[in-house]
């Protein structure tokens, strides 16, 4: 069931120390600023809850796993502080995927642009199908994946984050994020995928959650300036967006 409220929908359903949160938005589960919002506060207090100890992120429906921002909200941008605040929302909920207790697993059904691409690569470890594509086009409305940058990068590295970022009008295949180390596993259909998502977070709930927690800091070892870091790079974002080149984009792509 896919939702048609327009601020999104958020659900999180509790099964034996799994937390299973799911997003969605009418428009290829995009995210406006309160469902950003509503995410940040939901890894927050889970991280909070000792009896989970495993996440599931997904989305809903069976095409777009997450088409990043919401563009009207980008659109609608008219001054600095409105523009960093935007970009906020995304460096808010990676912060709190980075410092919630819990392991994240990603559940990928299919296509990530941008932000959606900065989730999936904040999460621990994702499966993914085939039809799961990746693609950064932040240049091509004149800004740049910033805030995403530093857990795209914290991934797969420089070299891949610069062929994905710099080649902004192409999709890369699942299996590329999968050789490049954004997605541990694919999978060729959204059945196969569901099972082993199950599977997996099954066995992780079964471990200790004191050794799951101790392994989390391990694994983000050395993002402890990432609070600033994000927020400095909103600000750039924010900046970039009221220039006249994005503002000539974005109407053409409104067209």
């Amino acid at each position: 069931m896919n939702t048609t409220r327009q601020n999104g929908s958020l659900y999180t359903n509790l099964k034996n120390n799994i937390a299973i949160i799911e997003f969605g938005h009418p428009a290829s589960n995009s995210f406006p600023s309160e469902l950003l919002e509503r995410l940040t506060n939901e890894l927050n207090s889970i991280s909070k809850n000792d009896a989970i100890s495993v996440v599931v992120l997904k989305s809903e429906g069976e095409k777009a796993f997450c088409a990043g921002a919401s563009f009207d909200e980008l659109i609608a941008i008219s001054n600095l502080e409105e523009g960093k605040q935007f970009f906020a929302g995304f460096a808010n909920v990676i912060n709190a995927m980075r410092t919630c207790g819990k392991l994240i697993v990603g559940r990928v059904q299919g296509k990530a642009v941008g932000g959606g691409v900065g989730l999936a690569a904040a999460c621990d470890y994702v499966l993914a199908t085939e039809s799961a594509a990746i693609k950064l086009s932040e240049f091509t409305i004149g800004i740049g994946p910033f805030v995403i940058a530093p857990a795209v990068e914290r991934k797969i590295g420089v070299a891949a984050l610069s062929e994905l970022t710099l080649d902004a009008t192409n999709w890369k295949s699942a299996y590329w994020a999968k050789e490049k180390g954004l997605f541990a596993r694919v999978f060729e259909d959204i059945k196969t995928l569901d099972t082993e998502v199950e599977i997996l977070s099954e066995k992780l709930a079964s471990y200790n959650p004191q050794a799951i927690a101790e392994m989390k800091k391990v694994l983000w070892k050395g993002t402890g300036n990432w609070n600033d870091l994000l927020a400095e790079r909103a600000a750039i974002s924010g900046e970039l967006v009221l220039s006249d080149f994005t503002k000539k984009a974005l109407e053409k792509f409104k067209k």
